[in-house]
C-alpha cells in the first residue's frame, strides 16, 4: 500500500526538451513536497520559463516524465493541482480587474471562504476594481495575476519570474503569499535570475545551465 504522506506533489524524472534538435534544459530529475518551494535559477535563455511550460502542460517533452501525487500527469490531473503564471497577464483589456476575476473564477475554481474582493484588498489593489485592465500599469496587471493565483484551489504554483515588473512592497508581498500558501500545505515552483532571496520557507534549488 502506498504511503502517500511520501509521495512528492510534483516530481520529475528523466525530464528534458530540445528546440530544433538543440537541447534547452535536461535530463532534470527534482521533486517538491507540499509545504515547499522549488527555486528555479539561472541566466536568460538556460530554459527557466520552458520547464514551467512544459510542467504545466503547455509544452510536450522529449524525454522523460512527471508526475503529480504519484500519477503520470494528464491534463485533468494538471488542471486540479496547478496554477500556473508566466510572464504575460493573461488579463482581457476590455473587462474591469474584478470582471476579470470572476471569468478567471468561473473558469480555474476558486478557494473556499476566498472573494475576488478579499484577493484584491490582498494584492493591493482595492478600488481598482472597476477599472479597465488596460489602463492599468505593468506592476499593477502583476498585482491582478497574484490575486487570481490567490484565489486559485490548486495546490501547486508554477510562478515564471513572479518579481518583475514590482517594487519592494511587491516583492514582499509575493513572499508573503508564498509563505502563506506553503503553510496551508500548498507546494510552488517559482523561476528567478537570483537577484532576490528567496522566500523565507523550506526551499529547495535547482540550477540550469545554459547561455544567456
Amino acid at each position: 500500500m502506498t504511503d502517500t504522506a511520501s509521495v512528492p506533489l510534483l516530481a520529475a524524472h528523466g525530464l528534458a526538451f530540445a528546440r530544433n534538435e538543440e537541447p534547452v534544459f535536461g535530463p532534470l530529475d527534482f521533486a517538491v513536497d507540499a509545504g515547499e518551494a522549488l527555486l528555479v535559477q539561472g541566466s536568460n535563455g538556460s530554459g527557466k520559463t520552458t520547464l514551467l511550460r512544459v510542467l504545466a502542460g503547455l509544452l510536450r517533452p522529449d524525454a522523460g516524465r512527471i508526475e503529480i501525487e504519484g500519477r503520470p500527469a494528464d491534463p485533468a490531473g494538471r488542471a486540479h493541482a496547478i496554477a500556473y503564471l508566466g510572464h504575460l497577464p493573461a488579463l482581457k483589456g476590455e473587462l474591469t480587474v474584478l470582471e476579470n476575476l470572476h471569468f478567471l473564477c468561473g473558469l480555474h475554481g476558486r478557494r473556499p471562504n476566498q472573494h475576488p474582493e478579499d484577493a484584491l484588498a490582498i494584492t493591493g489593489m482595492a478600488g481598482y476594481e472597476d477599472a479597465p485592465a488596460r489602463q492599468l500599469s505593468a506592476g499593477q496587471k502583476k498585482r491582478v495575476t497574484l490575486a487570481r493565483m490567490w484565489l486559485s484551489p490548486a495546490p501547486l504554483w508554477l510562478l515564471d519570474e513572479p518579481y518583475a515588473n514590482l517594487d519592494l512592497d511587491g516583492i514582499n508581498l509575493v513572499n508573503r503569499m508564498v509563505s502563506a500558501h506553503l503553510r496551508g500545505g500548498g507546494a510552488t515552483l517559482l523561476t528567478t535570475h537570483g537577484a532576490y532571496a528567496a522566500p523565507p520557507v523550506r526551499t529547495r534549488m535547482l540550477e540550469l545551465g545554459g547561455a544567456a
